[in-house]
C-alpha cells in the first residue's frame, strides 16, 4: 500500500521563520543577492518526495505549483489562483510578498525588481531551459547577473533533510502493459533515428517507467521510479538509478539490453557523448543536462520527449485494464455515494470523515495501491476552492442546505482513476440545480462530440463551456487532462483547455471531462468522468471518418441536482443511457441497500 492521505497540517509560516535565515546566511557566504526556488525537483515532478520539497522547506507552502525568489532583505512567493487562500495561510506575510502568477511572471517580476550588479543564483537541475531563458533575459535586461550554482544552498542549509526514497522497483506485467519493453525500446529507437539523432535523454520518471514496464514507490500518489535513462537509436538503454531499487527479478526482467549505472555516473556518461546528437525535451528536462551535453561537445536536439506521445496513446491491453480498474473503483465510489445520500445527510459528518470513508470503501474492494491524488473533499464554500485540501485546521461539516464536492481517484495496477461528483446535503436551491445542470450540459456535449483527425483538445474546450457562457458564467481551470495507466493522474502532452495546444487528440488517449462552476463563498460544482479517444469511424451519410470519446467512469450523477426543464430530449437520453450503463457495470458489484439505492439513482429521468 502506498502513502495514504494525511489530514494533519503540513507546511505553515513557521517554516519560513525558521529556515529563511539559514538560507540567507548561505546566500551571503556565496555572494548572492537573490536565489530562485521553484516548486519542481530534479525530475520536474508534480508530486515530490519530502527530500525534494525545497519550496516548502523555505516557505511552508505545500501547493503543487509555485515559486519563490529569496533576496537578502525581501522575498516573494508566486502562486496561481488555485492557491490564493492557501498561500496566505501557509506563508508568513511578514517575510514574503504574495505575487499572483495571473498578474505577472517570475521573469517579469525579476525584470522590474533586480538592480544592476546584483547576482541571482539558481540550481540548474531544477529549471527547464524554456522557463530559464525567460528569466535569464529579464535579469540581463535589468543589468543583473544570473549565476548557475554547483550545489543548492537549500540543500547545504537543510540540516534535518529526509533521506531520498529508495523503493524497490516492480514489474508491470505484459498482460497489462500490452507491449514488451524490448519492442517499446526498438520502436522508440527507430523514432530517434528518424529524427536524425543518436540517442535521447529521458529524465521523466513516468517515461522511464512506461518504456521499461516497471513501476516504483518513490513518490506519493504516483508509482514513479526516480531515475534517468539514455536510449540509443538501436534501442539500447543506459539506466541511471540507485542500486538499492534493483532486485534480482528486475535484473532478469531487463536482460542484457539495459545497462545499469548509479545516478552519480550520469554526469560522466554525458561528458562522453562528444559528437553525438541527443534529443532533450526543453520543456521537461532541466537545464543542467543540456549544459552538460553542450559542454561535452554533443549536439542537443530540442524536441519533445519521444516517449510522451506513445505513452499517451494507450494500446488495447492498457485500455482494457483501465476499464476494469474503473468498474472496480466505480463500485467503491457508488457505495460512498449511497453513504452520502443516507448517513451523511445528518449534517454531522465533516470533510475529513467523508474522505476517509471513501478511502475505506476503496481499500475494502482490494487492489488499491495508493490514491491517485489527495482527495479534494469540499463542503459548502470550500467546494468553491478548486484545489481545496482539507486539514484538521480547516475541516468543515457537510451542512444541510449545502453542496458537497468530492474529487478523488485510486491507483490500481491495471489503471488509474479520477472522478468528481457533486452531491446535495439536504435540499438544494433552485440556483444550485440550475448551475449543476448547465455544467452537466457541457459535460454531455464533450462526451458526445465527434471530430476529425488532427484536432487538438483546445479546439473542443468551448463545448464544455457553452451553456455556462450563455448565462454569463465560466470556470477558471482546464476541462480535460491526460491520465496514465498506473502512472500519473495528470499526464501530457494532450489536454482540453482554453490555451492553444498543438497536440492532436489521437486514438487511445485518455482525457478527463470535468467542467465546473464555483460560487465564491457559496459552493462548488464539478462533474468529472474519464474517457478515451476512439479510432476514426464512419458516420452514416457522412463523408469523413470521425474520432470520438468512449466513457470509462461509472458512478451515478445525482438526479436531485438535475433541472430537467433545461435539458434537451437528446441530453435527457444521454443521462438515461449513462445511468443504464452504470447499472449494467456496477449493479452486479453491489448488494442489499446499496443495490436498491443504485436502482433508484439510475432510474430514467
Amino acid at each position: 500500500m502506498g502513502q495514504i492521505q494525511n489530514f494533519n497540517v503540513q507546511g505553515g509560516p513557521d517554516y519560513g521563520v525558521k529556515n529563511l535565515p539559514k538560507l540567507r546566511r548561505k546566500m551571503k557566504a556565496l555572494g548572492l543577492d537573490g536565489f530562485l526556488v521553484p516548486h519542481e525537483d530534479e525530475y520536474q515532478n508534480e508530486y515530490l518526495p519530502e527530500s525534494n520539497d525545497r519550496l516548502m522547506w523555505v516557505s511552508g507552502f505545500t501547493g503543487s505549483a509555485g515559486a519563490a525568489v529569496i533576496m537578502s532583505e525581501r522575498a516573494a512567493m508566486f502562486t496561481d489562483g488555485r492557491y490564493t487562500l492557501q498561500v496566505r495561510d501557509q506563508v508568513c506575510g511578514d517575510l514574503f510578498g504574495y505575487i499572483s502568477l495571473e498578474d505577472t511572471s517570475v521573469a517579469a517580476w525579476l525584470g522590474q525588481t533586480a538592480q544592476p550588479g546584483q547576482v541571482f543564483g539558481y540550481d540548474p537541475r531544477l529549471h527547464a531551459p524554456e522557463a530559464l531563458a525567460k528569466i535569464a533575459g529579464a535579469v540581463k535586461a535589468a543589468g543583473a547577473v544570473l549565476k548557475a550554482l554547483d550545489i543548492n544552498p537549500i540543500d547545504q542549509s537543510w540540516d534535518d533533510r529526509p533521506p531520498a526514497p529508495r523503493a524497490a522497483l516492480s514489474i508491470q506485467p505484459l498482460n497489462l502493459a500490452g507491449e514488451s519493453h524490448t519492442d517499446k525500446r526498438r520502436r522508440i529507437g527507430a523514432d530517434i533515428k528518424t529524427a536524425g539523432a543518436d540517442a535521447a535523454l529521458i529524465t521523466s520518471p513516468a517515461s522511464v517507467a512506461w518504456l521499461l514496464n516497471i513501476r516504483g514507490g518513490d513518490v506519493k500518489c504516483t508509482p514513479l521510479p526516480l531515475s534517468n535513462l539514455l536510449i540509443d537509436h538501436d534501442g539500447h538503454v543506459d539506466l541511471f538509478i540507485h542500486p538499492d531499487k534493483i532486485t534480482d527479478e528486475i535484473r532478469a526482467h531487463f536482460g542484457n539490453q539495459i545497462s545499469l549505472h548509479t545516478e552519480d555516473d550520469l554526469a560522466a556518461h554525458l561528458s562522453g557523448l562528444n559528437g553525438k546528437t541527443v534529443i532533450v525535451d526543453p520543456a521537461a528536462t532541466s537545464a543542467w543536462y543540456s549544459d552538460k551535453l553542450t559542454a561535452s561537445g554533443a549536439k542537443v536536439l530540442a524536441q519533445m520527449d519521444p516517449i510522451a506521445l506513445p505513452k499517451a496513446c494507450k494500446n488495447n491491453a492498457e485500455i482494457a485494464g483501465t476499464q476494469a480498474a474503473h468498474i472496480h473503483d466505480g463500485a467503491a465510489v457508488t457505495r460512498f455515494l449511497h453513504w452520502l445520500d443516507t448517513e451523511a445527510q445528518s449534517g454531522d459528518i465533516d470533510e475529513i470523515q467523508a474522505a476517509q470513508k471513501l478511502e475505506a470503501f476503496r481499500q475494502s474492494n482490494g487492489g488499491l495501491k495508493d490514491l491517485s491524488f489527495e482527495t479534494i473533499s469540499g463542503a459548502g464554500p470550500n467546494g468553491a476552492i478548486v484545489h481545496f485540501r482539507v486539514t484538521t485546521a480547516t475541516v468543515q461539516k457537510l451542512k444541510r442546505g449545502s453542496l458537497f464536492l468530492v474529487d478523488s481517484g485510486g491507483q490500481y495496477q491495471d489503471g488509474t482513476t479520477d472522478i468528481t461528483r457533486t452531491v446535495p446535503i439536504g435540499t438544494p436551491t433552485a440556483e444550485m440545480r440550475e448551475r449543476f445542470t448547465l455544467v452537466l450540459k457541457g459535460h454531455i456535449a464533450l462526451a458526445q462530440i465527434r471530430f476529425p483527425e488532427g484536432i487538438p483538445g483546445s479546439n473542443l474546450d468551448v463545448l464544455a463551456r457553452m451553456a455556462l457562457w450563455q448565462k454569463g458564467l465560466d470556470y477558471d481551470h482546464g476541462t480535460g487532462h491526460g491520465v496514465g495507466v498506473f502512472l500519473g493522474v495528470h499526464e501530457g502532452p494532450q489536454r482540453i483547455a482554453k490555451p492553444p495546444n498543438n497536440i492532436a487528440l489521437r486514438p487511445g488517449m485518455i482525457v478527463s471531462n470535468e467542467p465546473g462552476y464555483y460560487k465564491t463563498g457559496g459552493y462548488g460544482i464539478r462533474i468529472e468522468n474519464l474517457q478515451f479517444v476512439t479510432p476514426p469511424a464512419p458516420i452514416q451519410g457522412g463523408e469523413r471518418p470521425m474520432l470520438g470519446f468512449k466513457n470509462l467512469t461509472f458512478a451515478p450523477l445525482h438526479k436531485g441536482l438535475i433541472e430537467t426543464s433545461l435539458l434537451t430530449s437528446a441530453e435527457m437520453d444521454w443521462v438515461n443511457d449513462y445511468h443504464a450503463q452504470v447499472l449494467s457495470h456496477i449493479g452486479p458489484q453491489v448488494t442489499g441497500e446499496v443495490s436498491a439505492w443504485l436502482n433508484a439513482a439510475c432510474a430514467p429521468l
